[in-house]
């Protein structure tokens, strides 16, 4: 069908748009929001990657999505033309709804396995709907990629159709459509998608579909871990996903013993085998009712997930900023400790009371002198090596510090540090903390010099 037979989208200018933000993206582009201020909604704009403003696959997937109204089909709501705020280039986009919660794939993500399953049921009657709807179409059309992330879902998880660019028309069930080639996603193409001769139909959906069942029942994706050159070889062949876990978990569940038969049924490898969209919105339909007076509290219990999520995933947006912030000085307590100190210029200070020429050779790396457990006296004489800068506002008592395994390797003074330091600081850098004295000079070490009247020697017998 050509372009100009359709009735012509609304243009949406730039100027009618604001507060624009990327909100997904692709091979094919990007995916921005943004608020409309005559509609005073927020809207969504699918711009292509080296668009240069005349692209005839846009205006091709607006025409395809222009073609009917469904609920279960994502609406446009018109074509935007003109530049982004940080770009001096006119563009072309498709400008739809927004979906807030955004795709099956997304949401399969965040959960980590099978969603509730009234809520599974659900999402497989509404896929069904908008694929039912669009082979219904005169001309039908042939969506050709589904997939999770071409499901979206609204702010109570229903699901829309979305992303018509591999969309083609077709005039019956068996006439060949105009092919510019095979695309797709490969775990869900169906066998014949991978022949030279290859004509999509409706069954080539209705494949497509069982796949996507699948997916959604297990919350996986098909073929996982296995080469894309492997699964284009074997899925005419005859694999597909495995149904063992399903199978399992069918036992005393009303309905996934029936919805596993159907995506049996809809990944056959003759097209003609396959069911039509009518039985699989009726079959899916008849499931959903089985738990539909379940759907609130399980549409519930996944909107409570995804909460948790976002607010988990602000919390370590927030560590990540405040550990970014705080990597150069970490204050605790009045304590200033410097992690990261940057060493400059030939060391100053080996051991805070001096060392032997075998430690000193350690401290270099030349050496490995037997360690020796640290007394009260080494730390009480400053032979006690420190691992950060210490402010100090008051006296800390020796012994509420944790004892380490001496060291005595190589320091120096750190760059970030003020050429005079005021007294509360003791400007040691070591490493393997096991002790610390505080004061308020850096004189650990002082001449020891014998008092005039003390006397030469002192002996002390032993019951002394």
């Amino acid at each position: 069908m050509a372009l100009a037979s359709c009735m012509l989208p609304k243009l949406i200018v730039d100027s009618s748009l604001e507060g624009w933000e990327v909100i997904g993206s692709g091979g094919f582009g990007q995916i921005y929001k943004a608020r409309h201020r005559q509609l005073c909604c927020d809207v969504a704009i699918k711009l292509l990657h080296y668009d240069d403003g005349s692209s005839n696959s846009l205006l091709r997937e607006v025409d395809m999505m222009r073609q009917g109204s469904s609920p279960y089909v994502i609406h446009v709501l018109g074509v935007f033309k003109g530049r982004l705020p940080c770009s001096s280039s006119v563009q072309l986009g498709l400008v739809m709804e927004v979906m807030e919660r955004g795709s099956l794939a997304s949401l399969q993500e965040t959960l980590r396995g099978t969603p509730p399953w009234p809520l599974v049921f659900r999402l497989s009657h509404q896929v069904a709907l908008g694929i039912n709807f669009l082979h219904n179409l005169s001309p039908a059309l042939l969506h050709l990629d589904l997939k999770p992330s071409n499901v979206l879902l609204d702010s109570w998880l229903n699901a829309k159709l979305t992303d018509f660019g591999l969309a083609r028309f077709c005039q019956s069930k068996s006439s060949k459509m105009n092919s510019e080639g095979e695309g797709g996603t490969i775990g869900y193409m169906p066998p014949e998608a991978f022949d030279l001769s290859y004509s999509p139909t409706r069954a080539s959906d209705i494949y497509s579909y069982g796949i996507l069942l699948w997916s959604i029942v297990t919350g996986n994706q098909p073929y996982a871990n296995a080469l894309p050159t492997m699964v284009r070889f074997r899925i005419p062949q005859g694999d597909r996903p495995s149904l063992e876990e399903i199978r399992q978990q069918a036992a005393g569940r009303a309905g996934l013993t029936r919805l596993m038969e159907l995506m049996e049924k809809c990944w056959q490898a003759r097209p003609a085998q396959r069911p039509e969209s009518l039985e699989c919105t009726a079959v899916t339909e008849d499931l959903y009712k089985m738990h539909k007076h379940a759907i609130l509290d399980a549409v519930h219990e996944v909107l409570k997930k995804l909460e948790q999520r976002e607010e988990e995933q602000v919390t370590e947006q927030f560590q990540r900023v405040h550990v970014t912030q705080t990597s150069g000085s970490i204050r605790n307590g009045g304590v200033n400790v410097y992690d990261k100190v940057h060493t400059g210029g030939p060391p100053v200070q080996e051991m805070a009371g001096g060392c032997s020429a075998n430690l000193r050779a350690k401290a270099r790396g030349r050496g490995s002198p037997s360690p020796r457990p640290a007394s009260m006296t080494d730390v009480e004489m400053g032979r006690v090596p420190i691992a950060h800068t210490l402010k100090v506002s008051s006296v800390l008592p020796i012994l509420s510090l944790p004892r380490f395994p001496p060291s005595t390797r190589q320091v120096s003074t750190p760059d970030t540090m003020p050429s005079n330091p005021p007294p509360s600081y003791v400007n040691f850098h070591m490493s393997d903390v096991f002790g610390v004295q505080v004061g308020n000079n850096n004189n650990m070490v002082l001449d020891r010099k014998r008092h005039p009247t003390a006397p030469p020697r002192v002996n002390l017998s032993p019951q002394h």
